[in-house]
């Protein structure tokens, strides 16, 4: 199949980001440490997945092949999926998952509050009702890095560890590539890298508050969304396309 439009990966991309913290957040369903934080988990993943639905179906639009949400959600294989490897990780224990789930949102929020000014009522409509829910998501990351990084002395150390383990995968929600350019030019997209000083003044806040320090500065790891990813993507991928794998057209 021809290269989408760039548009429409742009549009791809935000579904992908979406369908895979959502995948994975649903992952905890049923064992998260408690039933409040089970429920907490289980809303952000339907809205992330809801996001995904929205943003992929826009994708399949402007691509105009006759590839529908569903059809990129579940018909893709690992290569073809532009998600940033930050996403994909494995959840780990609980601090793991809220790590990433902290470093994630507040990009997303900062991101979508400026695709919701978009020139593209496609987009605009979706990024303004997601970043009230993303908003949410934020809340819900930063009280539990500061609960758990202010805690007790294991907690403390398996913040630690999380913040760690994820902070690599960081860079790449701020890098831009001609993608990104073609969507500024047509009036949707975002200077991700301008995103960056706000996003390192609202982490350095919270952290502040959970008495926890910066992790460590390290060469970021990037490549997701070229379809470089890590071998995460692909056990995730197996088991979230198991049934349309297995019986091919098949519908609810």
């Amino acid at each position: 199949m021809a290269a989408m439009p760039p548009l429409a990966v742009y549009a791809q991309r935000l579904g992908d980001d979406a369908l895979i913290l959502g995948q994975r957040l649903g992952e905890w369903c049923g064992h998260a440490p408690a039933l409040e934080v089970d429920l907490s988990l289980a809303n952000v993943a339907l809205d992330l997945v809801g996001q995904a639905t929205h943003f992929l179906g826009v994708a399949g639009a402007i691509e105009n092949k006759g590839r529908d949400a569903d059809a990129l959600a579940f018909h893709r294989d690992v290569m073809d999926f532009s998600n940033c490897l930050l996403v994909e990780q494995p959840n780990g224990d609980f601090a793991k998952t809220i790590a990433r789930q902290f470093l994630y949102s507040h990009y997303h929020e900062l991101l979508l509050a400026g695709i919701a000014a978009s020139k593209d009522e496609r987009f605009s409509a979706i990024a303004a009702k997601a970043v009230k829910e993303v908003t949410y998501h934020c809340k819900l990351a930063r009280d539990w890095v500061v609960r758990l990084g202010d805690g007790t002395e294991d907690s403390r150390a398996r913040m630690i560890a999380g913040l760690d383990w994820m902070w690599r995968f960081a860079d790449e929600l701020f890098v831009m590539d001609d993608v990104d350019t073609e969507a500024i030019k047509a009036g949707v997209g975002v200077d991700k890298s301008a995103l960056r000083v706000a996003w390192d003044a609202r982490i350095d806040a919270v952290l502040a508050d959970a008495t926890l320090a910066r992790p460590v500065a390290r060469r970021g790891v990037t490549g997701g969304r070229a379809g470089r990813h890590s071998e995460h993507l692909g056990h995730l991928l197996s088991e979230m396309q198991f049934l349309q794998r297995a019986y091919p057209g098949a519908t609810w």
